[in-house]
C-alpha cells in the first residue's frame, strides 16, 4: 500500500478515537442535533477504520506464512495462507482506496435521462429509439423503475426526443437510489454506423444523438424558481397515451424565462401531475446548467479523464457491421454491440467508474504529496 493512503488510513484510527470521547461526553449527548452529527461520522469512521484494522491484520498474517516457508513441514500451509491473504489484501486495499475517495452526494439520487436525435435524420431518430431499448432494458436487470416523462416521436420511428425518470431501489443508496452515480457518464455525444434500414445500396451512414444523465434535485435543496419567470403553456399531448389523453389539454409546457430553458410533460392524464413533473425537470435542467458552468470553469484548468460530460462531447461509437462499440473517453474497446444493445451495459459502467477513480486518487495524492 502506498505511503500516503497509510497516513491517510491512520488517521481515521486517531479520528476514532477523537469521536469515541466526544460522543461520551454529557454535554454532546444533551444536544440532538450535535450529537447526530457526530453519530453518523462515527459509523463512516468506524467502517475505515476496520477495515483498515483488518488489513494491518492480515498484512501480519502474511509476513508470519512468509517465514513459515522456511519450514519443510510447514511450507504447505504456509503456501496456502500466503495466496488467501494476499488475496485478501488487494480486495481491502482496493475498497479502503474506493472509500478514501471524494463523494458526490447527487450519487444517490434518482435521475433524469433525456435522448435526442441530432445529425442523420430519419436514422438517427431511429438511433434515438435504439438507445432508449438498451437503457431500457439496462434499468430492468437493475431492478431499476422507468417513468415516461415526455416523448416526441419520429414519423418513421424512434423519437426526435425522450425524457425518462428512473428510479432506483432502496438497497443502492441512502436516498433510495444510486441511479445518478452509475449514469452520470453517459451524458455526452453517440455516435452511430451502419447501413440503415431505407439505404438501398448498402452503404453504412453516420448518426449521432445526445444524451443528457441530470440527478433528481432534493426537494429541500431544489433550486428556487420565481413563478413570476415562467411561462405554462397546455396542449395536447402528441405520444401514444390513449384516447383520453390526446382529447384533453393535459399536457404541460414550462418556460424559466431568464434562461429560456424549457421542460414539458405529456404522460399523465392530469394536468396538474404533469405540471408537477415538468417543474421537477426544470428544476433539474436549471440545476444542471449551474453545475456545468461551474465545471467549464474546472475545465478550463484541467481535462478530466472523463470528459467535462457534456452532451455535445463524442464520448462513444456504436459500429454495427464490426459489432464494435468504443468509448473514446477511456479508449475501451468491446466486441459485444449485439448484447450491449440488449442492455448489457455492465462492462461499460464499471469500467467509466474506475477510470474516474483512478483518476480522483491520482488527484488525491498529488494534494498530499
Amino acid at each position: 500500500m502506498k505511503t500516503f493512503l497509510r497516513q491517510q488510513l491512520e488517521r481515521y484510527a486517531q479520528r476514532l478515537e477523537e469521536l469515541n470521547f466526544l460522543l461520551s461526553r454529557e454535554d454532546i449527548m444533551s444536544d440532538m442535533s450535535q450529537f447526530l452529527v457526530l453519530s453518523r461520522e462515527h459509523n463512516e469512521v468506524t467502517q475505515m477504520a476496520g477495515r483498515y484494522e483488518r488489513y494491518k491484520q492480515r498484512e501480519a498474517d502474511l509476513a508470519g506464512a512468509q517465514d513459515m516457508l522456511a519450514d519443510p513441514d510447514m511450507a504447505s500451509m504456509a503456501q496456502e495462507e500466503i495466496e488467501t491473504a494476499s488475496a485478501e489484501l488487494s480486495q481491502l486495499e482496493e475498497d479502503l482506496q474506493r472509500l478514501l475517495l471524494p463523494k458526490d452526494p447527487d450519487d444517490a439520487r434518482n435521475a433524469f435521462m433525456e435522448i435526442r436525435a441530432g445529425t442523420g435524420g430519419d436514422e438517427s431518430a431511429l438511433f434515438a429509439g435504439d438507445l432508449l431499448r438498451m437503457y431500457t432494458r439496462y434499468f430492468e436487470r437493475r431492478g431499476w423503475k422507468t417513468e415516461l416523462i415526455s416523448e416526441s416521436p419520429s414519423e418513421l420511428g424512434g423519437y426526435k426526443e425522450v425524457v425518462l425518470r428512473i428510479a432506483g431501489t432502496a438497497g443502492d443508496g441512502p436516498s433510495g437510489s444510486g441511479v445518478y452515480g452509475d449514469l452520470r457518464f453517459e451524458s455526452g455525444g453517440h455516435r452511430v454506423q451502419r447501413v440503415p434500414a431505407t439505404e438501398t445500396q448498402g452503404r453504412i451512414h453516420t448518426s449521432a444523438c445526445t444524451v443528457a444523465v441530470l440527478p433528481e434535485p432534493d426537494e429541500a435543496q431544489a433550486v428556487q424558481i420565481n413563478p413570476a419567470d415562467l411561462r405554462i403553456d397546455t396542449f395536447r399531448a402528441s405520444g401514444a397515451g390513449g384516447q383520453h389523453i390526446n382529447k384533453t389539454d393535459s399536457a404541460v409546457r414550462i418556460t424559466h424565462l431568464p434562461t429560456g430553458i424549457v421542460a414539458e410533460c405529456q404522460d399523465d392524464r392530469s394536468q396538474h401531475r404533469n405540471k408537477a413533473k415538468a417543474l421537477q425537470v426544470l428544476s433539474a435542467r436549471i440545476q444542471e446548467k449551474e453545475r456545468s458552468a461551474r465545471a467549464a470553469k474546472d475545465a478550463a484548468l484541467r481535462k478530466g479523464l472523463i470528459g467535462s460530460g457534456d452532451r455535445s462531447d463524442r464520448i462513444r461509437t456504436y459500429n454495427f457491421p464490426q459489432g464494435r462499440l468504443t468509448d473514446h473517453r477511456i479508449n475501451l474497446t468491446l466486441y459485444k454491440l449485439g448484447a450491449i444493445m440488449e442492455g448489457d451495459l455492465a462492462d461499460v459502467l464499471q469500467a467509466l467508474r474506475a477510470a474516474h477513480e483512478a483518476e480522483q486518487l491520482a488527484e488525491l495524492e498529488v494534494g498530499l504529496s
